[in-house]
């Protein structure tokens, strides 16, 4: 079993196939790239790969370092109701449901295990990304073209302060899920919604409520082409069953609390993209971060987008 640098043992990945055969081919090399040999990577197809596509799992499964499984429902049962099939059958394991077009950053699955290592009370762990609504990079609820650089967003990522800060709900880019939260939470409600981004943010609310904690790991970056979308009828579902969502969420935008963090770790990634600085010096830079000494975060931010 494939474990942390630090010693968490990492979760099992699950990437639920979609129809973009190339969008699903940049994920598979970057999860090759990205994440330790052995990991276990579960993709789980509602029969939505075409052609093309099973060709592709096919050759990767042969070729891959990490320890994949491929299944195929003979008919579709809709996203919603195939995931929680698929989260059901992992039982109380702790589970990253990845989206297939998403790109992950080195070292994103370590430390994402460890974030929830660190705190028994978290149930869900979502790192940055570039199209991750609360937690998009580099500025919130918005979504910025693909980073050019990963490893240095990675480098600065992996500087920043392992604070866990609350978000209001995960986000599906990449979440870590807690096996047994999940399980005392009752799963994804396949009968109220049609789509993960609606059943995640479901979830999220339902476990919050019963005390589990929905975080942001700081140190973490996940990369995908565009936001996930809620089915017809979702977000009025949403807002019935949780009238102070919209609310809520509109508040956290407008307060911003990570604000800070975000514009710490843009003035990290233009200085791990300076051509020529040392990795020593820029552990130092990273410790004794200080905006008198270090350029604006404000402008390192407009350098990324």
């Amino acid at each position: 079993m494939a474990h942390a640098g630090s010693g968490a043992t990492l979760p099992l990945v699950v990437v639920p196939v979609g129809t973009d055969e190339a969008a699903l081919d940049g994920c598979l090399a970057a999860l090759d790239r990205t994440t330790p040999a052995g990991t276990r990577v579960w993709l789980a197809d509602d029969a939505q790969a075409g052609p093309r596509a099973l060709a592709l799992i096919e050759r990767w499964r042969r070729d891959t370092p990490l320890r994949a499984d491929y299944t195929r429902r003979a008919r579709s049962v809709g996203e919603v109701a195939h995931l929680d099939e698929v989260l059901s059958a992992c039982g109380d394991i702790d589970t990253v449901v990845l989206a297939s077009d998403a790109i992950p950053a080195p070292g994103w699955l370590s430390r994402m295990a460890q974030t929830l290592a660190n705190d028994r009370a978290i149930a869900t762990v979502t790192p940055w990304s570039n199209a991750g609504e609360a937690a998009s990079w580099p500025r919130i609820g918005e979504v910025a073209p693909m980073p050019g650089d990963l490893h240095a967003i990675a480098a600065a990522a992996a500087a920043m302060p392992l604070a866990a800060p609350e978000l209001p709900a995960a986000v599906g880019h990449a979440v870590l899920l807690r096996g047994i939260a999940r399980q005392r939470a009752g799963g994804l409600d396949t009968a109220g919604y049609g789509s993960w981004y609606a059943a995640l943010t479901d979830l999220s609310l339902r476990l919050a409520g019963l005390g589990w904690r929905n975080v942001l790991c700081e140190n973490a970056f996940v990369a995908r082409l565009g936001e996930g979308r809620p089915a017809d009828g979702d977000m009025q579902r949403l807002a019935a069953r949780w009238p102070d969502w919209h609310p809520r969420l509109a508040n956290f935008v407008m307060r911003d609390p990570l604000r800070v963090a975000r514009e710490r770790l843009c003035a990290l990634a233009a200085m791990a993209s300076t051509p020529g600085l040392q990795p020593e010096l820029f552990d130092g830079l990273a410790v004794a971060f200080d905006r008198p000494v270090i350029r604006s975060a404000e402008a390192a931010c407009e350098a990324q987008a």
